[in-house]
């Protein structure tokens, strides 16, 4: 399968945790992203508080003269785990969010990761300006029969929504949205622990999608909470994707299909005593237009690696995770990224010539 087109390159250090801010203390990291009715662009920050206390914060980004991202300008937070279903007896956390904006419902659309009683599952929220968030719920997977089992019972996270319908599995348009759900009831390991789905033969966490019909969305944007028609869209392939893979940031469309920038782990042997070392990386993957399941063109080697000194030193060691994308004129756009765990990065996407 050949590579997609394109190249990651850094431009930076966009955040870092605000010292003194004990909202901050563990880190800002992880931000969904989205161009406001303004004009500007704003990071969704995770904000991790003493204890994996997750919330998620607003900022804006502000760029210098040759339009590069070089900081932010703090605006508060717009999520807090306030829910039972976001909270567990250790900690809480609203985690790692996505945003959308989907022109059809006139509406973001935000998923994120809940850190609840039974581990991650996701959440999904929407707002009409980026400023005033309203949950719509938990999702939840309908019954598939021919998997022989309940989604619903496996934690989920890297979830994210297509910006506009696509070709559904049954021909109707439909909202379809990415996920990576976890065959064990411990999100911190890979370690199976629980029955496969039918049909699923490598028990390493992989990007499925699931989809829910657009009518019922334009009828009732709640409906959005609720997927069906479930598949597994890609599985680990290469040895820096031989742990696990997961989504990254939102589908773009390009002139070959959806383009999504993923994560690929790898893991060491914990030394005695120690932490399990780990190893995130990022790649590339076009998907189908016609059938948003099939995998067009796949990266065979890494595009973003963790080599600088922020994306090996933090609270993960060795991480570079993308979780937003920032289209730009002239068919570039930035990728913004969890550096370590702790910090925020930026790196510019460009065709290849």
């Amino acid at each position: 399968m050949a590579a997609p087109p394109y190249r990651l390159e850094r431009l930076g250090v966009v955040m870092q945790p605000l010292p003194g801010d004990p909202r901050e203390v563990e880190g800002v990291l992880n931000p969904a992203s989205a161009r406001g009715r303004d004009g500007d662009l704003y990071l969704f920050p995770r904000m991790v508080a003493r204890g994996n206390f997750s919330r998620i914060g607003r900022a804006r980004v502000t760029f210098d003269k040759n339009g590069k991202p070089s900081g932010v300008e703090r605006l508060g937070v717009v999520l807090e785990p306030d829910e039972a279903w976001e909270q567990n007896p250790i900690t809480a956390g609203v985690e790692d969010p996505r945003i959308v904006f989907i022109a059809g419902l006139r509406m973001y659309v935000m998923t994120y990761a809940a850190y609840g009683p039974l581990g991650p599952r996701i959440g999904l929220a929407g707002s009409p300006d980026l400023v005033e968030w309203q949950r719509l719920g938990p999702v939840s997977f309908a019954y598939e029969p021919s998997l022989k089992t309940d989604l619903n019972l496996y934690p989920n996270k890297d979830a994210m929504f297509f910006p506009e319908p696509v070709p559904g599995p049954d021909g109707r348009p439909a909202y379809a949205m990415l996920h990576r759900p976890m065959w064990t009831l411990n999100p911190n390991t890979s370690d199976v622990g629980l029955p496969l789905p039918a049909g699923v033969t490598d028990p390493r966490q992989s990007i499925w999608i699931s989809f829910v019909a657009a009518d019922l969305v334009d009828h009732d944007v709640r409906a959005l909470t609720r997927l069906d028609q479930h598949h597994q869209v890609a599985q680990p392939q290469q040895p820096w994707e031989a742990t696990k893979i997961g989504g990254g940031t939102p589908p773009i469309r390009v002139p070959e299909g959806w383009l999504i920038i993923h994560h690929g782990v790898t893991k060491g042997e914990a030394p005695p005593g120690g932490r399990v070392p780990v190893r995130y990386v990022a790649g590339a993957m076009v998907l189908d237009p016609k059938d948003v399941r099939r995998v067009l063109s796949r990266s065979q080697l890494p595009l973003l690696e963790p080599e600088t000194k922020e994306e090996r030193e933090g609270i993960v060691d060795s991480v570079v995770f993308p979780t937003a994308i920032d289209v730009r004129d002239g068919g570039e756009a930035d990728v913004y990224y969890g550096m370590a765990d702790f910090r925020i990065g930026a790196a510019r996407l460009s065709r290849l010539s």
